[in-house]
């Protein structure tokens, strides 16, 4: 090389930019650990589990709603060669009901079947096919009964269900029962039934214990109330039932479905070896819970002045053959059934019945998402009845800080409903179609779309959204944490599951922060260790969150105190910041990564928030222990001939409390806002007469990257919520409340037809007479 070369190259060397550091430490965009892996398709899901001596499992379902079992014959599949073991109800050792809250659901139907779908045996075998037919050759002779599928027949049909028929019962009763307002609006609504539609169906191995007992690797959102109810089926104690979350690829729901994770353990006790079961998708859709399909009926009361008066409501959650978490979906669908409004006076009824239908269950926002889109139309309503702009009615009666629920509870955390609504009233709205080239414009039946310009309506609508955080009415919501530090490498044991809600990237983020340490590693999950709690409605954010900052802050303090004595200061003197431990006066300054050489740090703490209680025999109570809101408002596209939809622009307002993650959260609101598309266009699971129809991909429509909308984040309000772990807010859930509600409010304003119910009909959407 020459000298002229090689000073070149040397300026070159001198001049190039450092590299960037990597995204560290609370408030930064740091990348999901699992991100590359899942993209690359190099992820290990439950389905690519494997053992050794491995036998395959297959469960055989009913293919009526309703039938009363004659007679089960399994001797034809137990003949078959291949097959190791065939298990009905006679099989399970320990009690033979399940289920959240109420322990009413069979493992195995035995007397009567209560629904499409149900379990009523399941094989293992030495080779899957062979299970398939074995499940197949079980025979079992029905006496066909009538289903009873409208949850309305539900109060005077025979029971169900030895239980009887209603789950529960809320009558809210608040304010003067004889206030009424100037103007009325009355409305009838109905919400259909929407499937979780997990990304992997249900899969896992269970692989039998010496001791007598079984593990099971499953993708689990909930590990140690799973083991707990799988070990009283079990008949075993639950420390010999251990289970160990593998590859979870994503839940909006509950992940796991309890009636496959039975009999995967019971196949793997009776055989001895370990068993794999991998439902089809229709299986999983026969299997697990959908949203609760409801009817609702409204009447609102309001001044001259547009100001609510009082509110009349009755809601019927339509809970199928049994009752999961119907009751504390009912609590959600009657606290929140006035929305984010300030109102005076309300009478809400609120009744959950078993049906012969599909089981419903803990599906993302329940109960608060079906009653907003009913509480949104009627304030459609309102406005249209008095002339007034939407937005501005709905700015008229919005809650805040202060005010109060329903239930009799204040809201004492933030609550900047009228700022958020504000934004997204202000947002610029998208460019009309004939401001924009043709071939950049979608018709609403996509590209090609087969409307005609000329029959496309534009219309604008909102939807104010609002949800609780973490469990209601008394749950006791804990978690424990520990945090490990070993020679500058911190480690994370926490149960709380990684489905997707981000709660492994925070934990990392949470102790890089607090420590001043790079390199963080959150354990695997399993239930040796102490237990966190469900997935669901914000919590990890906030519980495990809170667990994992207490425990890192006992490290720190573990750290600091040696370095305090030796410089004769409290720990509150010393900071940690930039990778140094530094002083108030600038005396003390050592790297982090020094301090740590050569020692083992740990701590484990809990954090539990305040109690709450249940709602009393007039739906008064302080149930919750946080709220988030919401505010979005729609623009759609609608062919009035064809009744086709296209949503154009979702703008979305939000209060979030603190960002603690500035990419993580806005792909959490987008993923939301998108599974409200759904809700809103096209997600009905049909069940005529108690049949499932189509459950496939392929017969239920889940919107595609062409279905959705431009999202705009428009504000974000971080005004701290004291009570929580860093202020933070669950972000995930609110956006699929707001989002359907916005999206039907456009389509009224685009056709002015009254649209009561989701997912809209094209029928529902056509203008006749234009």
């Amino acid at each position: 090389m020459s000298n002229e070369a090689a000073t070149a190259a040397a300026t070159t060397t001198a001049q190039a930019p450092a590299p960037e550091p990597a995204p560290h430490g609370i408030g930064a965009s740091v990348p999901a650990a699992d991100a590359r892996a899942k993209t690359e398709g190099t992820f290990p899901y439950a389905a690519d589990l494997w053992a050794e001596g491995l036998l395959w499992g297959a469960v055989l379902r009913s293919p009526h709603p309703h039938a009363r079992i004659v007679s089960i014959d399994t001797s034809h599949a137990r003949s078959m060669p291949g097959v190791r073991a065939v298990i009905t109800h006679e099989d399970v050792p320990g009690t033979p009901l399940y289920g959240r809250g109420t322990a009413d659901r069979p493992v195995f139907a035995s007397e009567v079947v209560r629904h499409h779908g149900e379990p009523i045996a399941a094989v293992a075998a030495d080779h899957p096919d062979t299970a398939r037919m074995a499940a197949a050759a079980v025979i079992v002779e029905y006496e066909v009964l009538d289903p009873v599928t409208d949850p309305e027949q539900a109060f005077e049909a025979e029971p169900l269900h030895p239980d009887g028929n209603l789950i529960r019962h809320i009558p809210l009763r608040h304010g003067d029962p004889n206030a009424v307002g100037e103007v009325v609006v009355e409305g009838l609504y109905r919400i259909g039934r929407q499937d979780p539609a997990p990304i992997g169906a249900e899969a896992g191995l269970a692989v039998p214990r010496p001791d007598g007992g079984v593990e099971l690797y499953t993708a689990s959102t909930d590990p140690h109330t799973d083991r707990d109810v799988l070990a009283a089926c079990y008949g075993l104690p639950p420390e010999r039932v251990k289970i160990v979350v593998t590859g979870v690829p994503g839940a909006t729901a509950d992940r796991e479905d309890r009636g496959f994770q039975l009999p995967l353990g019971l196949l793997a006790l009776k055989t001895g070896c370990p068993v794999k079961l991998t439902a089809t998708r229709e299986e999983s859709f026969l299997g697990h819970v959908h949203r609760h399909p409801t009817l609702l009926r409204y009447r609102h009361h309001a001044d001259a002045e547009g100001r609510l008066v009082k509110v009349e409501a009755q809601i019927l959650l339509d809970a199928g053959a049994y009752a999961d978490t119907s009751s504390d979906a009912l609590a959600a669908a009657v606290a929140f059934a006035c929305g984010p409004y300030v109102v005076p006076n309300a009478f809400i009824e609120g009744w959950a019945v078993r049906t012969n239908n599909p089981p419903s269950g803990h599906v993302r926002g329940e109960g608060a998402m079906q009653v907003c889109a009913a509480y949104e139309a009627q304030m459609d309503k309102l406005a249209r009845r008095l002339g007034l702009d939407p937005a501005e009615l709905r700015l008229r009666n919005v809650m805040a800080t202060g005010d109060v629920l329903p239930t009799g509870q204040t809201v004492t955390c933030p609550a900047p409903v009228a700022e958020l609504l504000q934004a997204v009233r202000e947002h610029p709205l998208p460019p009309l179609p004939k401001d924009v080239p043709e071939e950049e414009w979608l018709l609403p039946g996509g590209p090609e779309g087969a409307g005609e310009p000329g029959a496309v309506r534009r219309g604008v609508g909102y939807g104010l959204g609002m949800v609780h955080m973490l469990g209601a009415e008394g749950a006791d919501e804990v978690s424990t944490a520990t945090v490990r530090v070993e020679n500058g490498v911190g480690t994370v044991l926490c149960a709380a599951v990684e489905t997707g809600q981000g709660f492994a990237t925070l934990a990392r983020q949470i102790v890089q922060e607090t420590l001043g340490i790079d390199e963080v590693h959150v354990a695997p999950v399993d239930t040796d260790q102490p237990p966190a709690g469900a997935g669901c409605r914000g919590r990890h954010t906030w519980v495990s969150g809170g667990a994992v900052e207490r425990a890192a802050k006992m490290v720190r303090t573990q750290l600091l105190q040696p370095l305090a004595q030796k410089f004769g200061m409290s720990t509150e003197l010393l900071q940690i910041a930039d990778g140094k431990i530094t002083s108030y006066d600038g005396v003390l300054s050592t790297p982090v990564a020094e301090a740590f050489q050569g020692k083992e740090l740990w701590a484990t703490a809990q954090c539990r928030p305040h109690p709450t209680e249940p709602l009393d025999g007039s739906g008064q109570g302080d149930a919750f222990v946080g709220l988030a809101f919401c505010a979005i408002r729609a623009v759609v596209d609608v062919d009035i001939e064809l009744g086709s939809v296209r949503v154009v622009e979702l703008a979305v307002a939000q209060d979030v409390g603190h960002v603690l993650n500035p990419a993580q959260l806005a792909a959490r609101i987008e993923a939301g806002v998108t599974q409200g598309v759904g809700i809103a266009l096209t997600e009905n699971l049909r069940t005529p007469r108690g049949q499932v129809r189509h459950p496939d991909l392929t017969g239920y429509a889940l919107p595609t990257a062409l279905d959705a909308p431009d999202i705009q984040i428009v504000k974000l309000v971080e005004e701290r919520d004291v009570v929580a772990p860093f202020g933070a807010k669950a972000v995930s859930a609110v956006p699929v409340v707001a989002s359907p509600a916005a999206i039907a409010s456009a389509v009224r304003a685009a056709t002015g037809r009254p649209v009561n119910r989701l997912p809209i009909r094209p029928q529902a959407a056509v203008v006749t007479g234009q």
